[in-house]
């Protein structure tokens, strides 16, 4: 049984595995905080794959940010990354060859390798949390780009200018289905600025009228960006991750994607590959392509 040495970057943690070429973790997930500083995360790296080394076939990394069509840098880092992360050449961190890939494309390569939308070669994943990312596979293949930066969720959903997205543009998928687009739809709705996605979680639990609203509303707009995905890429299903996915009814929102759509009819999914999906969805990658 080979093993690799999976790591998953994020802006707040660091988390570590060994795992298979099934995709199955050995042993301990080891989690750290994340360093302020890149030349820190480097060091902190070099220290971790140290200790595996020995009993790796490779290293592969998920990150938060772009990642180039080499996998060895990333190009278009994070706001919560810190500067100078973009210079890391992580093929030097180790002797042994290192794979790194964007995490939401990991987290998506592993769901369609061993989670939801296992068997089907054309499938989007949308991880829907503070933000909105995604990966894209067509034809049993990670779409990449020109550039690296395939992917990205920041389409325009309105020409109304109402909501400023985090990249600066208006009115992107990113600025409707997120958490804070929840957040912003209940403001909307309900006339408090204060209001939460936790208030409107607890509302529907409730029966609070406006609260169902606002949840269905960001529904709905979760259901359009999915229609027009479908009609550009004509996949088969959709998985849904993140720390939002589970106030989703997939059911309805494949439903109203169904009657809409011009392409073939599509699936909705939760995702199932777990926690460690990006972690994991990088070795399954690496195993394929170094």
């Amino acid at each position: 049984m080979n093993l690799a040495l999976g790591i998953d970057i994020g802006g707040t943690k660091i988390s570590y595995a060994l795992v298979d070429n099934n995709g199955i973790i050995n042993g301990e997930v080891f989690k750290i905080s994340t360093p302020k500083t890149s030349n820190e995360i480097k060091k902190l790296l070099k220290e971790i794959i140290k200790d595996f080394e020995e009993k790796v076939e490779f290293v592969a990394i998920a990150t938060a940010g772009t990642v180039n069509n080499e996998n060895n840098k990333v190009i278009g880092s994070t706001a919560n990354l810190p500067e100078g992360y973009k210079e890391i050449d992580f093929s030097e961190l180790s002797c042994k060859k290192v794979f790194v890939e964007n995490d939401a494309n990991c987290a998506a390569w592993a769901e369609y390798r061993i989670g939801a939308s296992k068997g089907c070669k054309n499938s989007i994943m949308l991880t829907l949390g503070t933000g909105v990312g995604g990966g894209i596979i067509i034809n049993g293949k990670l779409l990449k780009g020109r550039s690296g930066g395939a992917g990205e969720m920041h389409f325009a959903m309105s020409r109304n200018k109402r909501r400023q997205c985090t990249c600066g543009a208006w009115d992107c998928f990113e600025a409707y289905a997120s958490g804070n687009g929840l957040r912003k739809t209940a403001i909307e709705i309900t006339g408090n600025p204060v209001i939460t996605t936790y208030n409107v979680v607890e509302g529907v639990k409730n029966g609070d009228m406006k609260s169902i609203e606002a949840l269905n509303v960001w529904q709905n707009d979760i259901a359009l960006g999915i229609l027009g995905l479908a009609n550009l890429f004509d996949t088969e299903c959709f998985v849904l991750s993140g720390s939002m996915e589970k106030f989703v009814d997939v059911e309805e929102v494949e439903k109203t994607v169904n009657e809409l759509v011009l392409t073939s009819k599509v699936k909705v999914y939760h995702a199932k590959a777990g926690n460690y999906a990006g972690m994991v969805g990088a070795v399954l990658l690496g195993n394929e392509l170094l």
